[in-house]
């Protein structure tokens, strides 16, 4: 996990994000950090409730597993920008009113298997 410190822009600032966004193909990471780091620096919404956001459409999306799946990411971004575990979790039970509960199941698995 890295250190406590959150980031004015979550994808910007985040060195480790971008070298993982470009380990997994340098014009996507090029693009993701370009596109992203913009609507990340977009000033209304905090960078943890965007953070939280993110998490709410992986559930969505199902996108907590298999190879290069964000979930994890962001389970770390959002910590990064002071949410808890706590949170993450309430986050998870809300998203089984709207988005299924068998849906956020496999997201808390995934959740636990990242933070142990």
């Amino acid at each position: 996990m890295t250190d406590n410190k959150a980031f004015k822009n979550a994808v910007l600032d985040d060195q480790n994000l971008q070298a993982g966004l470009n380990s997994i193909n340098p014009k996507f990471g090029d693009f993701c950090t370009r596109v992203a780091g913009e609507a990340w620096g977009l000033p209304l919404i905090d960078q943890k409730t965007k953070a939280l956001i993110t998490i709410a459409i992986d559930v969505v999306n199902q996108d907590q597993t298999g190879p290069g799946n964000p979930f994890g990411a962001h389970v770390k971004m959002a910590m990064q920008q002071g949410a808890t575990r706590e949170e993450i979790e309430e986050l998870l039970l809300f998203m089984c009113v709207y988005a299924g509960f068998n849906k956020a199941a496999g997201c808390f698995g995934m959740l636990n298997e990242i933070l142990g």
